[in-house]
C-alpha cells in the first residue's frame, strides 16, 4: 500500500509541474472570452460547465456556456466528459459548476440507493451534498425502445411487451443503460423479456447497427434527431417502466453566491427548451454537422435575441492544440514511469521475492480494462478531472514492460561476466553503473520503447475525462458520425505519433547503448 501510494503522489506531482494550461486541457470552442482588457478578465468569476459524451449535453453545455458569457463572467466548457458517474464525481468534488443533467436519471442512477422520487424529494437530497437543481428546462428526454419500421410491422410489434414473444431479436443498448437501474436488468425483468443476444455498445453507434442490420432493436433517446431521419418505429412503454427525464440544471450551492449575474443568466433556461425545439438542435449538429457553440448560439440569438459568438477554431489550431496536450500526457505519464519502474526492476533482479511481488502488481494493471482503470483513479482523485488522473492512468499501464524488461536485462547477464565485475573489486553500485545498466541497456531501452508507444493508444482515453489530446477528435466523431475527422484529426496523427516515437528510441538506441552490443551475429 506504501509503494503505491507512492507512486500515486510521484504522478500527480510531477503532473503538477506541467503548465497549467495543459493540465486543463482546454478544448477548441469551450472557452469563451469577453473583449475586456486582460486586468477586467481576471476579476471575472470562471463558471466551469460540463457536458457527457452525447451530442444534446454538449449542446446543452454550449447554451449555459454562452449566457454565462453575456454576463460578464468568464466560461469554460468541458465537453464530452464520458457519462453520468465522471460528470456527479466531478460536480462534487468543485471540478466543474453546473452541467445539465434529467430528472429521470438522477432518481434512478445518481440517487438511486435513496428511492427518492419527484422534483422537491430529489432537490432536498442532492442538498445534502451541497448541490442544487434548477425547475426543468422544458422538454421531457425519456428513454424509449425503437426498432427500424420494417421490421417492427413484420413482426408485429408495436410496445415494449410484443418484445417478449420475439426471443430471437439481437438487442443493443448503450453501455450505461445496460447497468444503470432503469435499464436493461430492470426494463427485462419489468416486461419479462427473455432476449439473451444483448450486446453494449457507444449510443453513436448503435443507429448504425440498427440500419446494417446487425441489430433488431436499441434503446433511443426521445429527443435523438435520428429517430426522424431514419423514420424508425418506437416502441409504446405500455407498462411505464421509463421515468419522466426533464432536462434540469445541477449546480454547485456556492454558485449562486460566487458568480450571482452567471446564475440568473443560466437560470434563463427554465422552461426555455421544447421537445422540437431540442430536437431541431440534434439535428443542427448530428445531420447538418453543424458545430454545437454555433447552434447553441443561434437558438439563443432566436429565442432571447441574444448576441453571442461561436468560438470555432481553426483545423491546423486545433491539430497544434491537441498534439501539444496528448504529447504532454504521453511524456508526463513515461518519465513518471522510468522513474519508478527502473529501480523497481533493478531491485527485483537482485531480490527474487521483490520480483514476484513486483512484476505480479504490474501484470495486475494489465489485466484491468484501460477504460476501468481510468474512470478507477477519477474515482480515486475524488472527481479530479483533466489531465491528472489521465497520467495516473497511463502511468501505471507503463510499468509492467520497464519492470519486466529491466528485470530481465539485469538477470539475464551471465554468471562469468559478474564473476569478472566482482574480480575487478568493483564495489555493487559500481558495478550496476559502470557494467550491468549498460550491458542491459538494450534490453531496458526496448522495455520503455514499448511503453512509450503504447501509452500513446492509451492517452486517447483522456478525451472521455477533458484531458484532451487525440481522443477528443476521436469521441467527437464517434458521436457525431465522422469518420474524417475520427482519422484526420484523431487516429491518423496518433497512429504518426507512434511511428515518431519508435524512431526517436531507435536513435536514442544508438547512442545510449554500447557500440559493440549493438552489432548483430553474423549469418
Amino acid at each position: 500500500m506504501k509503494t503505491r501510494r507512492t507512486v500515486f503522489c510521484l504522478c500527480l506531482g510531477i503532473a503538477g509541474c506541467a503548465p497549467a494550461s495543459m493540465v486543463q486541457a482546454e478544448q477548441p470552442d469551450v472557452r469563451f472570452r469577453s473583449e475586456q482588457s486582460a486586468t477586467d478578465r481576471a476579476e471575472q468569476p470562471e463558471v466551469r460547465i460540463g457536458s457527457k459524451s452525447f451530442t444534446e449535453s454538449v449542446i446543452l453545455g454550449e447554451l449555459c456556456a454562452h449566457l454565462v458569457e453575456s454576463a460578464g463572467a468568464q466560461a469554460v466548457h468541458r465537453r464530452g466528459l464520458g457519462g453520468t458517474g465522471v460528470l456527479w464525481l466531478a460536480l462534487r468534488g468543485g471540478e466543474i459548476d453546473v452541467y445539465a443533467d434529467y430528472t429521470g436519471t438522477i432518481s434512478e442512477e445518481i440517487l438511486a440507493s435513496t428511492g427518492v422520487r419527484g422534483d422537491e424529494a430529489i432537490r432536498r437530497e442532492l442538498a445534502r451534498y451541497g448541490i442544487r437543481m434548477s425547475r426543468p428546462l422544458g422538454f421531457n428526454n425519456t428513454y424509449a425502445v425503437g426498432m427500424k419500421k420494417d421490421v417492427a410491422a413484420r413482426l408485429g410489434i408495436t410496445k415494449v411487451s410484443d418484445l417478449a414473444r420475439h426471443p430471437e431479436l439481437r438487442l443493443g443498448f448503450t453501455n450505461e443503460f445496460m447497468n444503470r437501474g432503469d435499464g436493461w436488468p430492470s426494463l427485462r425483468d419489468r416486461y419479462r423479456l427473455p432476449q439473451q443476444n444483448v450486446t453494449g455498445l457507444e449510443h453513436a453507434l448503435a443507429y448504425q447497427a440498427l440500419q446494417n442490420g446487425t441489430l433488431d432493436a436499441v434503446d433511443l433517446y426521445s429527443t435523438d434527431a435520428e429517430i426522424r431521419l431514419y423514420d424508425l418505429a418506437v416502441l409504446d412503454d405500455d407498462l411505464e417502466h421509463f421515468p419522466a427525464y426533464h432536462a434540469v440544471l445541477l449546480y454547485r450551492a456556492d454558485l449562486p453566491e460566487r458568480a450571482p449575474e452567471a446564475m440568473r443568466a443560466l437560470l434563463e433556461l427554465e422552461g426555455l427548451l421544447s421537445e422540437d425545439a431540442m430536437v431541431a438542435m440534434n439535428a443542427k449538429a448530428m445531420l447538418d454537422k453543424m458545430p454545437e457553440s454555433r447552434v447553441a448560439a443561434d437558438f439563443l440569438a432566436a429565442k432571447l435575441a441574444l448576441a453571442t459568438r461561436s468560438r470555432d477554431e481553426g483545423a491546423w489550431r486545433r491539430l497544434a492544440h491537441n498534439t501539444g496536450n496528448h504529447l504532454l500526457l504521453v511524456a508526463v505519464s513515461l518519465v513518471a514511469a522510468i522513474a519508478i519502474a527502473v529501480p523497481l526492476g533493478i531491485l527485483a533482479a537482485r531480490r527474487p521475492l521483490a520480483a514476484q511481488v513486483f512484476l505480479g502488481f504490474a501484470g495486475m494493471i494489465q489485466t484491468v480494462p484501460s477504460l476501468a482503470l481510468l474512470f478507477f483513479v477519477v474515482g480515486l482523485m475524488g472527481g479530479r478531472i483533466g489531465a491528472a488522473p489521465a497520467i495516473v492512468a497511463v502511468f501505471l499501464y507503463s510499468l509492467l514492460p520497464i519492470v519486466r524488461n529491466t528485470y530481465t536485462g539485469l538477470h539475464d547477464i551471465s554468471l562469468p561476466m559478474r564473476e569478472s565485475a566482482e574480480a575487478l573489486g568493483l564495489p555493487s553500485g559500481a558495478r550496476l553503473r559502470l557494467v550491468e545498466l549498460p550491458m542491459a541497456a538494450r534490453t531496458i531501452l526496448a522495455g520503455i520503447k514499448t511503453a512509450a508507444v503504447i501509452n500513446v493508444g492509451n492517452a486517447t482515453l483522456g478525451g472521455l475525462i477533458g484531458a484532451g489530446g487525440f481522443g477528443q477528435p476521436i469521441f467527437e466523431g464517434l458521436r457525431r458520425y465522422d469518420l474524417e475527422g475520427i482519422l484526420v484529426h484523431g487516429a491518423i496523427p496518433a497512429a504518426l505519433l507512434a511511428l515518431a516515437v519508435q524512431g526517436l528510441f531507435e536513435l536514442a538506441e544508438r547512442l545510449v547503448v554500447p557500440k559493440g552490443l549493438r552489432l548483430k551475429p553474423e549469418g
